[in-house]
């Protein structure tokens, strides 16, 4: 009985070992800043997108990989939940073809559709995980809709969609590090709109 209960415990520590042992290629913001331009807030982010081995092995062999780039303006408040002012995001879709021996990357702007997507092909992933790493100028919100008055933050994330790979490897994705491509949360404050009030 000591045996069995001494194994199980082995057993429980070796997959421990084997979940946490093998480094997570996870999604980072490098970078991320915002500015006002005439009267729109723009974003200007640039990511690191890592794809472990079992992630280029999918792709390799046919299978989609999905993230979604999400994007909130929130206003702060002293006494209760902040508010979300804006909330929107960018989806891209990463593929493989290997008769063509190319990369495609397919982008969903915010309200767009799929059917509206562009895509880009690229001769080298390097190339396409490129082009998805860079956000520039993308409108956010217009200085009109902005309290001065009040105090604003930008987050972002790239989630990495688990739920798009293939029925047979989510449930594996779920527990392997390997598949942990997401980023975290980055957050900064949205420059403040310039107060004109009293001037002539």
């Amino acid at each position: 009985m000591r045996d069995c209960k001494n194994n199980k415990i082995r057993l429980l520590v070796g997959l421990l070992i084997w979940l946490f042992a093998v480094p997570a290629m996870a999604t980072e913001v490098t970078h991320a800043h915002t500015e006002l331009r005439g009267d729109n807030y723009v974003l200007f982010a640039e990511l690191d997108y890592q794809l472990s081995e079992k992630a280029k092995e999918a792709l390799e062999n046919g299978v989609s990989l999905f993230w979604t780039l999400h994007i909130k303006v929130m206003r702060q408040r002293d006494y209760l939940w902040a508010t979300t002012e804006l909330d929107t995001s960018i989806r891209y879709r990463l593929q493989y073809h290997a008769l063509l021996n190319m990369y495609r990357v397919v982008i969903v702007k915010p309200d767009s559709q799929e059917k509206n997507a562009d895509s880009y092909n690229f001769s080298t992933l390097s190339s396409a995980l490129n082009l998805m790493a860079s956000v520039d100028k993308l409108p956010l919100l217009k200085q009109s809709n902005i309290n001065p008055e009040k105090h604003y933050v930008v987050q972002i994330k790239a989630n990495f969609e688990i739920e798009e790979l293939p029925l047979p490897l989510q449930p594996i994705a779920y527990i392997n590090p390997q598949w942990y491509l997401s980023s975290d949360w980055t957050t900064w404050d949205l420059p403040p709109v310039p107060n004109t009030q009293g001037k002539p």
